[in-house]
């Protein structure tokens, strides 16, 4: 018999009844029935429950075991007591009866309960990681997160796609966010940088006349915490393609991403046609250029409701050309408490308040603004946003390049409050017709919208003519459930364009040259048209595990202050490794 195990302790069955077996495994923990030992033993494969009575040989041993411990269980295989198997587990039908153990590795007393899924401080969890990790639902998360890249790699290679590695040591790249540089010892004063993203080097494969490039590949931003992006670094499925329109990209990935939520929805529905929405539409629907789908309520402008009206503050705010009041429809929202409720979460959010119809029995409006516009108003705005009496409708006004994203939040509170979100489905659309330029107001300088390497929609042209703020891009985004989870474009292949577009943001020619003179001497030398994208493989594992927190798909994740717990990193490097690198440190004094 081999030395630790003949079977894993997921791999018992009635069939093996009466077989003599060896396990070996992690104590899940010990019950104690009437003087009876019952001991789940866990390994990676699942759980199998070994018996031990006052007649075992090993009982006295089994008796010293606790939580954790690592051990190696002899014993006869038999069917479990009538009224007791257990349907939940695959090995539920069995259980082994003790003759020989073996302790192969004691464990000191837990800083962190395995056993269980309840809650634990974040920073304990991070600091025991692999305690943390030997957790059930921790555990099948992170083998789920290896499955969808196996599923992914899978359905590229079945579209043709060819996967290559792309270099970690790299140039410094605008890309949107700070660089992790690092220090070169053969070249003093001189830095290498960890990849924001293969960008350039994909598009540099086109240049080399690869047709069809995929990766998974490792990303590294020096940003700061935020709530849909790990710290320090993320993965991507990263994808590139020669000789495509917008609508070739679409037709390749669009199948590719549906296979993938469909093989891990566990049943619940996955968009088949994804419904391509215009940025300014995403915008004025939803509040947001990542909508939650699921979510039905979609606003609407209703300025001619309270143009010249009795409500002074809308009125007024309409004589303004560029203002408008925009209504976010809540059903079922209208009791006096609710919209009271919603006001003030409102004022919680910065904003003097949330204005709001209710309509009672009858149809009749009730409120402040519907006594202030009255009831042919307050009729047609419910006629226009399709409501009934219990209903209520809220209103924000202004200028809608600064209220959009409050809107979308309201949208998305009164989804949540009113239960209007199917919590049970995947809603999977393309976002498109991004803005290719945007107005920096603390800079006071027009700057890129987005990637500053796509391609303009009209081209040369567009950039030579056009008020830049008006240019889109052939840029697009994937939304799903209210999360961006890729992003892609058709790129600036032309160098005249290219040049262009960057001195609209602000760059010089030379200075193009400087930063991107791989890109740029490639494009000299007959440059195919290309595009591609990236789909966050960090939050397409998050949304399928039903989770809301990064660190809970990811191995050994940093916390959110950017430190790893485990491994004790960021670290001081000692006077001999700077002297190497050349590198004297400048810190801030301590206040």
């Amino acid at each position: 018999m081999h030395r630790y195990r003949s079977h894993t302790c997921g791999a018992l069955r009635e069939s093996d009844i009466d077989q003599t077996v060896r396990l070996s495994g992690w104590v899940h923990r010990v019950r104690d029935h009437g003087g009876v030992l019952f001991v789940d033993l866990r390994d990676h494969y699942g759980i199998t429950q070994c018996v031990a009575d006052p007649d075992s040989p090993a009982f006295a041993e089994v008796e010293k075991f606790r939580s954790e411990w690592v051990v190696r269980i002899d014993g006869k295989v038999r069917r479990r007591p009538e009224g007791t198997d257990n349907p939940e587990l695959p090995t539920g039908m069995v259980e082994i009866y003790i003759k020989e153990i073996e302790v192969l590795g004691p464990a000191a007393e837990l800083p962190l309960p395995v056993f269980g899924e309840q809650e634990y401080p974040e920073d304990i969890r991070l600091k025991y990681r692999f305690l943390d990790l030997r957790r059930e639902k921790l555990h099948q998360n992170i083998m789920t997160r290896g499955a969808v890249v196996d599923s992914m790699r899978k359905r590229m290679k079945e579209q043709g796609f060819f996967e290559f590695q792309t270099p970690i040591l790299t140039a410094s790249s605008p890309e949107g966010a700070r660089d992790f540089l690092v220090p070169s010892r053969i070249h003093p004063g001189k830095f290498y940088a960890l990849p924001q993203a293969p960008q350039q080097y994909k598009q540099l494969l086109m240049m080399s006349g690869f047709d069809r490039y995929f990766q998974i590949a490792p990303c590294f931003r020096d940003e700061d915490p935020r709530a849909d992006r790990l710290p320090g670094e993320f993965y991507q499925l990263d994808v590139e393609m020669s000789f495509v329109t917008q609508d070739d990209v679409f037709a390749a990935m669009e199948p590719v991403i549906t296979g993938v939520f469909e093989d891990f929805a566990k049943g619940k529905p996955v968009t088949k046609n994804w419904p391509r929405i215009p940025f300014a539409e995403a915008v004025r629907k939803y509040g947001s250029d990542k909508p939650d789908l699921r979510n039905k309520i979609v606003m609407q402008e209703v300025s001619e409701h309270f143009r010249g009206s009795g409500f002074k503050v809308f009125a007024r705010m309409l004589e303004d050309p560029k203002n408008q009041v925009w209504a976010i429809p809540g059903t079922g929202g209208g009791s006096r408490a609710f919209c009271d409720r919603m006001n003030s979460w409102a004022q919680g959010e910065g904003q003097p308040g949330l204005g709001y119809i209710m309509w009672r029995e009858g149809g009749e409006g009730a409120g402040p603004l519907a006594n202030n516009i009255g009831p042919e108003r307050t009729a047609a705005i419910r006629d226009q946003l399709g409501l009934k009496e219990s209903d209520a409708a809220f209103f924000v006004a202004g200028d809608p390049e600064k209220f959009w994203k409050f809107a979308g939040l309201a949208r998305t509170k009164l989804g949540e409050e009113l239960n209007l979100i199917d919590k049970d489905r995947f809603e999977l659309a393309w976002i498109v017709d991004f803005p290719m330029y945007e107005y920096d107001e603390e800079n006071k300088k027009v700057d890129f919208s987005h990637n500053p390497f796509s391609m303009p929609q009209g081209g040369l042209d567009a950039l030579k003519s056009q008020d830049p703020l008006t240019i889109k891009a052939f840029q697009y985004d994937i939304a799903c459930n209210g999360y961006e989870i890729a992003s892609g474009g058709i790129r600036n292949h032309k160098p005249e364009a290219m040049v262009k577009a960057f001195e609209i943001a602000g760059y010089g020619e030379q200075e193009v040259i400087d930063r991107f003179g791989g890109m740029y001497r490639a494009f000299q030398y007959g440059a195919p048209p290309h595009g591609g994208m990236a789909a966050g493989l960090d939050r397409i594992v998050m949304l399928l595990c039903g989770t809301n927190n990064l660190r809970e798909i990811s191995l050994f994740p940093m916390n959110q202050q950017a430190m790893d717990l485990l491994m004790g990193a960021p670290s001081e490097a000692t006077p001999k490794q700077l002297k190497e690198l050349h590198i004297k440190t400048n810190l801030p004094a301590k206040s």
